[in-house]
C-alpha cells in the first residue's frame, strides 16, 4: 500500500512512518510537511492512504482534502484537537487520530481503512457517506440518493425525502458513488435507476425525467454515458 503521512512536526511523522513499518506490510511510505507539499506528493506519488494533519501553516488539512480529485485516496486525519471531528467527518475521512495516540490506536484506525478497501474492492462503491450537520454525524446510504447537485464548494445531496449540504467537489464524489450513479452535467449527478426518460432537447443536449417527478438537464457531451449506463441495466 502506498501512504502519504502529512504533519508539519517531524516527531509526528516519525512516529506514524515507525508504525507503519512494524504493522502495515509492504506498505511504501512518503512524507510532506505542509498542505501544498500534501497536494503536489498526492498527484505525484497517487497514495491509496493519508495520514494528513488538520493544522498546518498556510493550508490545512480540512483544505487539502477539499481540494483532492480522483483518485481519492482514503484519509485518516490526525490532530491534537478534537474540535475538528466534524469537519473530518464531513472531508469523509476514514477514521480521525487524536494525539498523542498509543499502538491500539493506531490498529484501530488500519483495521478501519483495510474495512474499507475491502469493501470497496467487492462493490466498486462506497455504502453510505457520512457528514457533519448541526453537530451530529449523519450516514447517508447510497441507495436513498435519488441525485446530487452542485453548489459552489459543496454538493447537495438529494434523497426522496430531504437534502443535505457537504463539503466536496463534484468530480470528487462521482467517484466514489460507483456505477451506479452517472454525471450528467457539470453541475449534476443522478442515480441510474431513477431515470425514467431520457427527453431530447436543443443542440444535442437532453432532459432528464426521474421517477420521483423530477427532471434534470443532460448535457450533449454526457448523454452518450447516460444512455450507456442505461443499457447496462436493461
Amino acid at each position: 500500500m502506498k501512504i502519504l503521512i502529512v504533519d508539519d512536526e517531524a516527531y509526528a511523522r516519525d512516529k506514524l512512518r515507525r508504525l507503519v513499518a512494524e504493522h502495515v506490510a509492504g506498505a511504501s511510505v512518503t512524507e510532506a510537511r505542509d498542505g501544498r507539499e500534501a497536494l503536489d506528493s498526492i498527484a505525484k506519488h497517487k497514495p491509496e492512504l493519508v495520514f494528513l494533519d488538520i493544522q498546518m501553516p498556510e493550508l490545512d488539512g480540512i483544505s487539502v482534502a477539499s481540494q483532492l480529485t480522483v483518485p481519492l485516496p482514503l484519509i485518516v486525519f490526525v490532530t491534537a484537537y478534537d474540535q475538528f471531528a466534524l469537519q473530518a467527518f464531513d472531508a469523509n475521512a476514514i477514521d480521525y487520530l487524536l494525539k498523542p495516540y498509543d499502538e491500539a490506536r493506531f490498529l484501530r484506525a488500519m483495521h478501519r481503512v483495510e474495512e474499507r478497501r475491502s469493501t470497496a474492492r467487492k462493490t466498486g462503491a462506497e455504502q453510505h457517506l457520512l457528514l457533519s450537520e448541526k453537530g451530529r454525524v449523519l450516514v447517508i446510504k447510497l441507495a436513498d440518493i435519488v441525485h446530487v447537485e452542485a453548489a459552489d464548494n459543496y454538493v447537495l445531496i438529494c434523497t426522496a425525502q430531504e437534502q443535505h449540504m457537504m463539503r466536496q467537489t463534484l468530480s470528487g464524489l462521482h467517484e466514489r458513488l460507483g456505477h451506479s450513479f452517472v454525471r450528467c452535467h457539470r453541475r449534476h449527478i443522478v442515480r441510474v435507476d431513477q431515470i425514467i426518460q431520457v427527453l431530447p432537447a436543443q443542440k444535442g443536449d437532453a432532459e432528464l425525467l426521474l421517477r420521483n417527478g423530477l427532471s434534470l438537464p443532460c448535457s450533449r457531451q454526457y448523454r452518450e454515458d447516460v444512455v450507456q449506463q442505461l443499457g447496462s441495466m436493461c
